[in-house]
């Protein structure tokens, strides 16, 4: 799951709502209005929540950062900072801002507006200081936490000049900036609605938030005043349409022009129509099945073995996901430090069985198990979590390993998952919303020793020393070949542990009608660069 994705436990609501029949005209009338069919209600429009993989597709369209990305690309490109500067040390950095910019509420684009809004995600003294909330942020994984001594000093050093003084050297730290839940949100956005920022966001970038009814639209407006190339659409509207067989309907009805998810089951369907398009690149995604590494017989690394032996992923993976590479290790392939001498657990149940009898556990594991999921889809799991969950229960029940399925709604799943000491599996997922190994070794499997816990999406719970050093040597090392091999090491002993279940990497894929013109897919799946698309 992207903090990205991906995850917050507040379903912000956005005010500024009005008729649907306003939508339906806007959508008819308007040759220039793109409609994007999603799975989810993006609830929270702050960068700074993290809600969901929907609430970062209207982001990325609404929010430039200091740094921004190459279109179609993870290359780091000038974004509100023109240009920037790093100490020989790697603590320092310094961002010369771009001057003549506005936010969409009319507040200048400056060094001073740009602190007012980070200081929520370093200041504890702030009244609207994100790491006090009840949410998922990536904050603390960008800037630090002052709860465990790791935030940095922020500097406004004249009007288009600020410096971030980090307290140890961050090799990921421009990537992290460049993460679509860094956008830069207009402070009197943040102060005009008692620190919920969402319910009236305001960025700087090509497109502005125009009208919102909640779990069925949500429509952003061309921003005639954007600093970099002019939008070409009037209008985008993300559409919310759970239903996967409803959207391709759509789709092909031209009601909608672009599809955010496409299970593999539709891919002929579409390929056959010469009107449709599929859009195919490979993913920075991760998909497993965590098992809860401190708590029972999960807790001998033996028996979380055996669960990968006893899980048939190809068949899986052919099945429900068209083929997807099975999964190895914690990253994706095209990560650097990806190591391609790790091989995924193959499936052999008798070797599963002789694994749990060297535990002691000869007849399968007692007692019945429950498999945490959701109901949803997502661009990381295009079937939903608890198909996964029923897809392992017969391989699991070959070896005598009894499992339910418990299935819930998006934020009961997060509160669950996140905020309880659940027991036995759990469904879990990730996108990357930075190309750089470390968001997803960090966020997903490193443990923090100054708070003893896990990170907030380490859903494993998972928890090794030795992997925590790797990771952290990594995050401080400037040397790129020195990284690769530091992470390498640590994919490596995540692999011999088995924190999860491994099940794939799927690709990113996207359809869209064949008016639309110049869309290009991101390796970070959101919706970047919308003003370069324009419709036939």
């Amino acid at each position: 799951m992207s903090r990205r994705g991906h995850w917050v436990l507040t379903a912000v609501l956005l005010s500024t709502l009005v008729p649907l029949g306003f939508w339906t005209a806007a959508r008819a009338d308007s040759p220039k209005t793109l409609v994007i069919a999603v799975s989810g209600w993006p609830a929270s429009l702050d960068p700074q929540i993290v809600q969901s993989a929907e609430s970062g597709y209207v982001e990325s369209t609404m929010f430039d950062r200091i740094i921004n990305y190459k279109p179609g690309s993870a290359v780091l490109t000038p974004g509100l900072a023109t240009s920037w500067t790093i100490s020989p040390d790697g603590k320092v950095y310094t961002f010369k801002l771009r001057q003549g910019v506005s936010f969409h509420d009319g507040t200048p684009m400056n060094a001073q507006t740009v602190a007012e809004d980070l200081d929520r995600a370093i200041n504890p003294a702030n009244p609207c200081y994100v790491l006090a909330r009840k949410v998922y942020t990536m904050d603390d994984i960008t800037f630090g936490s002052a709860a465990d001594g790791t935030v940095g000093k922020l500097e406004v050093i004249d009007d288009y000049t600020l410096r971030y003084t980090l307290p140890q050297p961050r090799a990921p730290f421009l990537q992290d900036l460049a993460t679509v839940w860094q956008g830069i949100m207009s402070p009197a956005a943040s102060k005009s609605s008692n620190c919920e920022a969402g319910q009236h966001p305001a960025g700087t970038g090509p497109f502005k938030l125009v009208e919102t009814v909640r779990d069925d639209h949500v429509t952003v407006a061309a921003n005639p005043s954007y600093w970099g190339a002019k939008p070409k659409l009037d209008r985008i509207i993300f559409q919310t349409i759970p239903d996967s067989a409803t959207r391709l309907l759509k789709l092909e009805r031209n009601e909608v022009q672009i599809l955010s998810e496409v299970p593999g089951s539709d891919f002929a369907r579409i390929q056959s129509n010469p009107n449709l398009k599929i859009y195919k690149i490979p993913g920075l995604s991760i998909l497993g099945i965590a098992m809860s590494f401190d708590w029972g017989p999960f807790a001998d690394k033996r028996v979380r073995q055996a669960m990968n032996y006893a899980v048939d992923k190809e068949a899986i993976n052919k099945g429900l996901y068209s083929g997807a590479p099975t999964a190895s290790q914690g990253i994706p392939a095209p990560d650097s430090g990806y190591d391609t001498s790790i091989k995924p657990y193959a499936y052999d149940p008798a070797k599963a069985k002789a694994l749990l009898k060297d535990a002691g556990f000869p007849n399968g594991l007692p007692g019945e198990f429950e498999v945490l999921a959701y109901s949803r889809t997502s661009r990381v799991n295009p079937v939903g979590g608890a198909k996964l969950g029923e897809a392992a229960q017969s391989y699991l029940a070959e070896v005598g390993v009894k499992v339910k399925v418990m299935s819930y709604d998006w934020g009961e799943y997060l509160n669950r998952l996140g905020h309880t000491a659940w027991q036995g599996f759990a469904v879990c997922q990730w996108a990357g919303d930075t190309a750089d190994a470390d968001n997803f070794l960090s966020n997903l499997f490193e443990f923090n020793e100054t708070t003893n816990k896990p990170n907030l999406f380490n859903c494993a719970r998972y928890h090794n020393r030795e992997f925590d050093k790797l990771v952290a040597q990594a995050r401080e090392t400037a040397d790129e070949k020195k990284r690769e091999e530091l992470y390498k090491a640590a994919n490596r002993i995540l692999h011999d542990d088995a924190p999860w279940i491994f099940i794939n990497n799927v690709d990113h894929v996207r359809a869209a009608r064949s008016s639309v013109k110049d869309f290009r897919l991101h390796p970070l799946q959101m919706f970047f660069n919308m003003e370069l698309v324009s419709l036939q």
